[in-house]
């Protein structure tokens, strides 16, 4: 553990509520719970960049009604049999990328071997390798680059963190308050490493540090309409 990178995300996170914010991901205490088929439907969604409370939400709540109310979809066994060009599934998702990735990451995880969905996610979720994303299953599907992978992973509740810009944003940060350091975001694969080394040499989980780069890097009123949109409980401060 090394005191000076400790201090500097010590500063950053003063006021951040990283832990709670953490663990609403680890416990599933978001709006989607720990149903498995909203978490996946939440991942793919995402896909196309879309913002979460304009985009993202809006689409998996469109799915929910359509599939998860009504019964037609129950397991990830009966997703992975809709048709890519189901009318109700293209008024839920809109893009075919979306529908791609939902469809092709549910037949992946209705064939695992655990009991339920929510435990084939985590299992998946818990022994994904990042940096061999592209030779998972998972990874391997066409729409799917290390910021899915990992936000899939996180939504399963595992420590990960996903190198979108507010990650790159920490990283550099702190690399500009240490006199030298192997942190790089010149890649995504480099950024999730960095991630995993700032945790590695403080108290903050991976999870955390990918928290509270959220967070500080995010606009407050995005954030304050993002937390509200979640479900979320944690004090706004």
């Amino acid at each position: 553990m090394s005191e000076r990178v400790q201090s500097i995300l010590d500063r950053h996170a003063e006021g951040v509520p990283c832990e709670d914010l953490a663990a609403a991901f680890r416990e599933h205490r978001r709006w989607s719970g720990d149903d498995p088929r909203l978490l996946l439907a939440e991942a793919a969604a995402s896909t196309t960049g879309q913002g979460f409370v304009g985009g993202v939400k809006p689409t998996v709540e469109r799915f929910r009604e359509a599939f998860v109310m009504t019964g037609r979809v129950d397991s990830f066994d009966a997703l992975a049999t809709l048709d890519l060009e189901d009318e109700d599934l293209i008024d839920a998702f809109g893009a075919q990328r979306k529908r791609h990735v939902l469809l092709e990451a549910a037949r992946v995880l209705a064939d695992r071997p655990e009991t339920d969905d929510l435990a084939a996610l985590v299992g998946w979720a818990s022994a994904a390798d990042p940096y061999r994303y592209d030779a998972d299953p998972i990874g391997s599907i066409a729409g799917v680059g290390p910021s899915s992978f990992q936000s899939l992973r996180q939504l399963a509740g595992i420590e990960a963190i996903t190198p979108d810009p507010t990650v790159v944003a920490l990283i550099d940060a702190v690399d500009d308050d240490l006199e030298s350091s192997p942190l790089d975001t010149a890649t995504d694969l480099r950024t999730i490493a960095s991630g995993e080394w700032l945790a590695l040499e403080s108290s903050y989980t991976m999870l955390e540090v990918d928290r509270l780069a959220w967070w500080t890097f995010t606009d407050g009123d995005v954030r304050e309409a993002v937390l509200e949109a979640a479900g979320s409980t944690v004090d706004l401060g």
